[in-house]
Order: C-alpha cells, then sequence, then structure tokens
C-alpha cells in the first residue's frame, strides 16, 4: 500500500487484478460460511462469516445469511433476493441496493479517512476501493447473473459454464458450476469442481 504508484507500469494492472481476486475470494469465504462448509466448529465457522463479511464492505453476517439461504429456497422467483427481471445493468443496480445501505457506505467512508493516515490516497482508490468494487461486478457477473438469467428447465432455475477448471477458479472461484452448487451447497468452493456435471 505505500508502492509509488506509476500508471505506465504494467505491474499496477496486474497488483490491482490481484486484489480484485483476493476480494472476491474474502467474499466467497462467507459465503461458503454461510453455508457451514468454512470450519466444523459452528461459532468458528460463524466467527469467520462475520469477520469476512465485514472486511468485504461492512456487511452484517446476519442480514446476508438470511438473503442468502432466501435465495436458495426462491430461486428465480420474485422472493429471491438476488433475481431481477430485467437486463445486466437494471440487475446489477437492484442487486447493489438490495444488499448495500447507508450505514455501510458510511463505515467505508470513515476506514477509508482513517486509512489516509497511513496510506497514500491513490493506493487506498486502487488497491481497495477499485478491486472492491471490481469484485463486485466480477461476484454479480459470474455467480449470478450468467447462472440465473434467462429461463431454465431444471430444478435449480440455475445453469453452469462450460467445464473448464482453470477459468473457473479465475473466474469466481468455481462459482461458475452454479447449477453443482445449488444442487450441494454443502461442498465449499475448493470442492465444486469434483462436483459430476449438470445434467
Amino acid at each position: 500500500m505505500q508502492w509509488r504508484v506509476d500508471f505506465a507500469n504494467p505491474w499496477l494492472y496486474l497488483f490491482i487484478l490481484v486484489q480484485m481476486h483476493l476480494y472476491t475470494g474474502l467474499f466467497i469465504t462467507a459465503h461458503d460460511a454461510m453455508h457451514g462448509t468454512v470450519a466444523p466448529n459452528k461459532a468458528i465457522n460463524n466467527s469467520i462469516g462475520y469477520i469476512c463479511t465485514f472486511l468485504y464492505a461492512a456487511f452484517l453476517y446476519p442480514q446476508l445469511f438470511t438473503k442468502h439461504h432466501k435465495h436458495h429456497s426462491h430461486v428465480h422467483t420474485a422472493e429471491d433476493p438476488d433475481y431481477h427481471n430485467g437486463n445486466f445493468f437494471a440487475w446489477y443496480v437492484q442487486f447493489i441496493r438490495n444488499y448495500l445501505s447507508i450505514w455501510q457506505i458510511l463505515a467505508m467512508a470513515i476506514l477509508f479517512n482513517v486509512f489516509k493516515i497511513w496510506v497514500p490516497q491513490p493506493n487506498l482508490i486502487l488497491f481497495w476501493v477499485v478491486p472492491s468494487l471490481l469484485s463486485t461486478l466480477q461476484l454479480f457477473y459470474f455467480g449470478t447473473y450468467l447462472p440465473h438469467k434467462g429461463e431454465h428447465d431444471n430444478k435449480h432455475q440455475s445453469r453452469s459454464q462450460r467445464r473448464n477448471h482453470f477459468l473457473a477458479f479465475f473466474s469466481c472461484y468455481f462459482f461458475g458450476y452454479h447449477y453443482e452448487h445449488h444442487d450441494a451447497p454443502w461442498l465449499p468452493w475448493w470442492k465444486l469442481w469434483r462436483s459430476p456435471p449438470t445434467p
């Protein structure tokens, strides 16, 4: 975070992408905690969930937990908090509005101004703010929009990306194998690639 920003240096863009991927992984860990797959001990599992959701964007774990399980129970319906019958941008805006609160924005703004005491502002923006925003797009596009858009003829109302474990990992920690996730939500992200392909 003390690295001198130089827009002519190609490493800058690689660092942003790496931070984005790690940020996405932070949320995937929180997601797995919601399914009880991070640790066998419930207290430890939930503690990790609380920490990861707060570090991701000052989310409150119980609220995310409730909404996520509502998604699994009412997938692709009006009761599904993750679903929106609209184009990509309208869906994304609805998705963000559904999860983001004014209190989170306030908490992140306070943290940003506190971190500025030790970290140069350009570094905070490029290696914290930008990767975190990009990760919301990554999570939404590969973990919500592509799997659930359109009509489906299966019980989970979802589809999976074509099997390519390399692309599946780097796109969204195997959550492109989305039918498989809905079919076996007790599998942690790092075991999804082993699950049988979509029928």
